[in-house]
C-alpha cells in the first residue's frame, strides 16, 4: 500500500482541513502530520480505497476513510488520540 499521492490528497482535502483545525500538529509534508518530532498521521491509497494511519497509544492504527461513517469514526479517534497526547500520562 503506497502513501497517498497528490491526486489522492486532493480528494482527501476536506479531511486534511479537519485535521489542520485540530491544532497541535505540524504538517511537514502535505498529508503527513507530526506531533513534535514524531509522526502522528499519514495517508495511504490502494485499489481498496483510502486509509489513514493514526498513532494511537504509540502504534499506528489503520483506518479506512472511504465513506462518511468511516471518516467520522476516524476523525473522532484522531481527536481522542491528540487529546490523550496533549494531556499526557495520568
Amino acid at each position: 500500500m503506497k502513501h497517498a499521492g497528490a491526486d489522492a490528497l486532493d480528494r482527501l482535502e476536506p479531511i486534511l482541513d479537519e485535521i489542520r483545525r485540530l491544532g497541535g500538529l505540524k504538517e511537514k509534508k502535505r498529508g503527513a502530520f507530526y506531533r513534535g518530532a514524531s509522526g502522528f498521521l499519514h495517508f495511504h491509497e490502494d485499489p481498496a480505497g483510502f486509509f489513514a494511519d493514526l498513532k494511537v497509544g504509540g502504534d499506528f492504527v489503520r483506518f479506512p476513510i472511504n465513506s462518511k461513517p468511516q471518516t467520522q469514526t476516524f476523525l473522532r479517534r484522531a481527536r481522542a488520540a491528540l487529546n490523550s497526547v496533549k494531556s499526557g500520562p495520568r
